[in-house]
């Protein structure tokens, strides 16, 4: 049986974690350079409340 390569797996690991982070980074300066929702994504006090997903007031 052979025996595990515990070596290429920590460099799958931190390569993963590296994109990740490089990911992360892409994204907060896009936000930074575009504004609060500016890029297609409402902002939460913009956002319509759904009815259908409001809690019941009779329910309880």
């Amino acid at each position: 049986m052979a025996t595990p390569n515990y070596g290429y797996e920590k460099r799958q690991k931190e390569l993963a974690k590296k994109r990740k982070k490089e990911d992360k980074l892409k994204e907060k300066n896009e936000r930074k350079t575009h504004g609060p929702g500016e890029d297609g994504a409402p902002m939460d006090a913009e956002s319509p409340i759904d009815p259908t997903q409001a809690p019941d007031p009779q329910a309880g």
